[in-house]
């Protein structure tokens, strides 16, 4: 139950009857006018039910923090003197006064503004419960903010002792199946912050942004964006859902297993709000295709789950001049990483001038991972998109921010830009250049992945089977074929292969095995391919999981 604060707050709750009069003298001032209020009464129906009495509860302690910040801002926006407002808790009877808004001010005009926007704002941000009690029942406790319609400040007038009181009774049967004639995406909550207003709206909705990857960290990070009203989102994901992501991509359902991530995210964005603009590529991000892919956003997301891609993408912003947000994930930890060309800063090469190559590090396919970790990272690459687009403060700067979720700490560490970088990134444009040239060296050698439902399929074209896990790896997930056993790190490190040969390289999900790949490839051996999904895909193939 809601307790009074101090009687001189202006924003109070009552557990007994409103004194109107009392409330009135608290107003008086003789250099005003004007003066209006509104009341709200409890009736003895509501929507075809006969109501027999109601009950309030509410989060005092913050609702009267709320409430009172909504009285200073009545004041400060129509130039008012005085107001209060008084909202009942407890069990009210019919014909009881259940909410009171009283304004005094020079003219009459500002105190009827006044009085509807506290009253309007108090119906949408101030945490209060009620409870209907019809002869059928009771409608059990519902929030009004979900009460109530957007408010309506264009209109800017009030209803002077306006006894119907839909405050008091307009409500959300979670049965009611009819919708409002015209319902749209309502952002007052952001909006009321003042370092957003309108003007940040406006800045979000003017706003395009590209979200690499659509998975655990690009659920989030779609999600909040949309929801923000962010104009145009730009998804690229070139996989499709399986079961084994549903644990962390809550945003999916079993049922869309086989779909391409991205035309599933953006169908989400769309049912979220249909405001925003979707552009959707079904593809991988890289070299050839990333300049179009991205020519039209101003900021970049890397939601990815590899380090080429992340690379790749570190690259492209400073050769287009735009931020990019990173993110990466291994088991129960996480690291945050702005980069940003504009500013000077330091970014991945400046920590790492050589990317890990994709195997080295596991991903969460190998390595495991819980699924609000990815949703705790990607909520703060959310978080600092929206630093970024409407300038808020504390935005990582040159450093990176490291999040233990076990031990719930954080860490930030100094991202030194390197001494040749004066100016610009002096390593990006040459991988990137570097990374053009190998993109346009695959298409000619052919793809780095082959797909086989059947390893014998590949022994029959002409391949030589090489199994690059460990000895564990291997016993706890045998291929059914006779593979050569060559450790991942002997190919890396040197160890050749003879050049006749035609060789498939399998690992338990793909990810190592491509980028073994590519190295091999690098050095020369141009007839060497990566099973795609490897031995555990493989076998989810044979049999039907």
């Amino acid at each position: 139950m809601a307790r009074s604060p101090a009687d001189h707050s202006r924003f109070r709750f009552s557990a007994t009857a409103v004194d109107v009069p009392a409330l009135q003298r608290e107003l008086a001032d003789p250099r005003c006018g004007g003066y209006a209020a509104f009341e709200g009464w409890v009736r003895n129906h509501n929507e075809g039910q006969e109501v027999t009495h109601l009950e309030y509860e509410a989060f005092a302690e913050l609702a009267v923090r709320e409430g009172e910040r909504i009285i200073a801002e009545a004041c400060t926006k129509y130039g008012v003197d005085n107001a209060r407002c008084v909202h009942r808790a407890g069990d009210l009877a019919l014909g009881e006064l259940a909410v009171w808004v009283g304004v005094s001010a020079q003219h009459r005009d500002e105190a009827f503004k006044a009085c509807r926007y506290i009253i309007d704002e108090v119906k949408h941000r101030v945490p209060i419960w009620k409870k209907e009690h019809y002869v059928s029942g009771d409608s059990g406790w519902v929030n009004c903010e979900r009460c109530a319609t957007a408010p309506q400040h264009a209109h800017d007038h009030a209803h002077t002792h306006d006894h119907a009181h839909d405050h008091a009774h307009t409500h959300d049967h979670a049965h009611d199946h009819a919708q409002p004639a015209a319902l749209a995406p309502d952002y007052s909550r952001q909006m009321n912050l003042r370092e957003v207003g309108a003007a940040g709206q406006a800045k979000l909705r003017a706003a395009q942004i590209a979200v690499v990857g659509a998975g655990g960290l690009g659920v989030p990070v779609l999600q909040f964006l949309a929801g923000a009203g962010v104009g145009r989102l730009i998804i690229i994901d070139g996989d499709r859902l399986e079961p084994s992501n549903l644990h962390r991509q809550t945003w999916y359902a079993l049922a869309d297993c086989g779909q391409a991530k991205a035309e599933l995210a953006a169908a989400r964005v769309r049912a979220l709000n249909p405001e925003v603009a979707v552009e959707v590529h079904t593809q991988r991000l890289d070299a050839l295709n990333a300049a179009g892919l991205l020519a039209n956003a101003e900021l970049l997301i890397d939601c990815s789950d590899n380090f080429g891609t992340k690379f790749l993408l570190n690259d492209l912003a400073h050769a287009l001049g735009r931020p990019a947000i990173f993110a990466s994930v291994h088991q129960y930890e996480g690291q945050l990483q702005v980069v940003d060309p504009r500013r000077a800063g330091a970014c991945l090469r400046c920590l790492w001038p050589e990317a890990t190559r994709d195997g080295v590090v596991a991903n969460c396919a190998e390595a495991g991972v819980l699924g609000p970790v990815p949703g705790v990272l990607g909520s703060l690459q959310a978080l600092e998109a929206m630093k970024l687009l409407l300038d808020l403060p504390g935005r990582l700067g040159d450093e990176v921010l490291t999040v233990d979720l076990l031990g719930l700490g954080t860490t930030r560490i100094r991202a030194r830009r390197r001494g040749d970088c004066a100016g610009r990134c002096t390593l990006a444009a040459s991988v990137l250049q570097k990374a053009t040239q190998q993109r346009q060296s695959e298409q000619a050698q052919g793809a780095p992945e082959l797909h086989f439902d059947d390893l014998q399929m590949a022994v029959d074209a002409g391949y030589a089977l090489i199994d690059i896990r460990d000895a564990k790896e291997i016993a706890a997930t045998p291929l059914p074929l006779p593979t050569l056993a060559i450790p991942m790190h002997e190919l890396l490190e040197g160890r050749n292969l003879p050049a006749e040969g035609r060789y498939l390289l399998v690992c338990a999900r793909g990810a190592r095995s491509l980028g073994t790949t590519r190295a091999l490839r690098e050095r020369g051996l141009t007839a060497v391919f990566s099973l795609q999904g490897g031995a555990l895909g493989l076998l989810e193939r044979r049999t039907g999981q």
